[in-house]
């Protein structure tokens, strides 16, 4: 699968919160969608619109991820 890579620090590694803080660790496809790094982790109750960058302090929409990973 090719991900998409901070367009800061061009990692992959991502995660989305919850209302309660909670972090999940995730990963975007060249679709925009937002896949779990394990994937027998549920999304649901994660907020999906806004993915925070592992590597640095970036944050943003998906849709803002422009550059694919070689994998």
């Amino acid at each position: 699968m090719k991900k998409m890579l901070c367009p800061q620090c061009q990692i992959a590694s991502m995660y989305v919160k919850n209302e309660l803080g909670q972090r999940l660790l995730v990963y975007v496809d060249t679709t925009g969608t937002v896949v779990p790094k394990n994937q027998e982790e549920s999304t649901e109750g994660f907020d999906l619109t806004e993915v925070y960058c592992l590597g640095c302090s970036w944050h943003g929409s998906p849709k803002r991820l422009a550059k694919y990973d070689r994998m």
